[in-house]
């Protein structure tokens, strides 16, 4: 059924939100569709004083899109795909998976940084909180909420914190990356020890799976060879029942005709890290629609008393 209608994209109103979204509808209008965008405010973009994890929302930056997406108002939503929980909503799909970007967290960090000393490192992730702490348990790690340029502009401000940790591919998506020094005096590095958030550095289109013209608008523009790695990460995700809060990092990469994957779950203070590596051949991933490499990871880290670890998360978070 084709479309005579533009497509309304849904997005958050962050700079890199909206440069997602009109990536989006670029690739859309190239491919002979008419667009429309609709930016709206998310509760995560609203409540900028408490910690994520302390919100106890999972999906707290895609629940308002989907709304709208579930309401008609929009036909799609484009989300960063580590925001979006393993269990959509009834009747949404993913429709396509953008060619993924960076995968690697950075720390940005003030000339007077010292791993080897007291430092304050700033982030608003679990995750990143976690890892950095298991290498560092001398550090604090203070909580920074906001869009990437208030986050910046934080950092700059508070005289005591010596860095934060960002996404690669998020400053690298709206130019900030190469203005990190320049523009605000700070240095940066890839944190290549890092096991990244699942499906961090890709790209979701949401749609309502009943829209067929819609879905096979927005399937077009689907990296086949990011979708497989995304799902297995997500998947991964979902069997540890983490949300999108827990210490839980996934990273599967194509290399050949095989995916190697490495996928870690810690406490919260960083003293415990559970972590399993495994490769699975690319055409077993085609066939494999229960995701069973993807549980079978998962279960190597409850196995390994993620079971207890979960238990623990779970209990210090409520």
């Amino acid at each position: 059924m084709a479309l005579d209608r533009p497509i309304r994209i849904g997005t958050r109103d962050s700079q890199l939100a909206l440069w997602q979204a009109t990536t989006v509808q670029s690739k859309l209008e190239a491919l002979g569709y008419q667009t429309e965008l609709v930016p709206v405010k998310s509760q995560g973009d609203l409540n900028l004083n408490e910690p994520l994890y302390e919100m106890g929302i999972t999906g707290i930056f895609t629940k308002t899109l989907d709304v709208a997406l579930v309401k008609g108002t929009i036909d799609i939503a484009v989300h960063s795909s580590k925001d979006v929980p393993t269990q959509m909503p009834k009747g949404m799909i993913q429709a396509a998976i953008l060619e993924r970007a960076s995968h690697k967290d950075i720390l940005v960090y003030k000339s007077d940084f010292n791993p080897d000393e007291a430092m304050t490192v700033a982030t608003g992730s679990l995750r990143r909180k976690s890892q950095w702490l298991n290498m560092y348990a001398h550090h604090e790690i203070v909580d920074i909420r906001g869009n990437v340029n208030t986050r910046l502009a934080k950092l700059q401000s508070h005289k005591n914190w010596n860095a934060a940790i960002f996404a690669r591919a998020g400053l690298e998506r709206i130019g900030i990356l190469a203005q990190l020094k320049t523009g605000y005096g700070f240095e940066y590095s890839d944190l290549d020890s890092f096991i990244p958030a699942p499906a961090q550095g890709a790209m979701m289109i949401a749609a309502m799976e009943k829209e067929t013209a819609v879905v096979d608008a927005v399937r077009q523009l689907n990296h086949e060879p990011t979708q497989w790695c995304v799902d297995i990460e997500r998947q991964f995700l979902r069997a540890l029942e983490g949300g999108c809060t827990a210490p839980i990092g996934a990273l599967a990469q194509l290399h050949g005709d095989e995916i190697h994957f490495t996928g870690c779950l810690l406490s919260i203070d960083g003293k415990e890290r559970i972590e399993v590596t495994s490769t699975v051949a690319v055409d077993r991933i085609k066939d494999d629609v229960d995701f069973a490499f993807a549980k079978a990871q998962s279960q190597y880290i409850l196995d390994h008393n993620g079971h207890e670890l979960m238990k623990e998360i779970k209990s210090q978070l409520n």
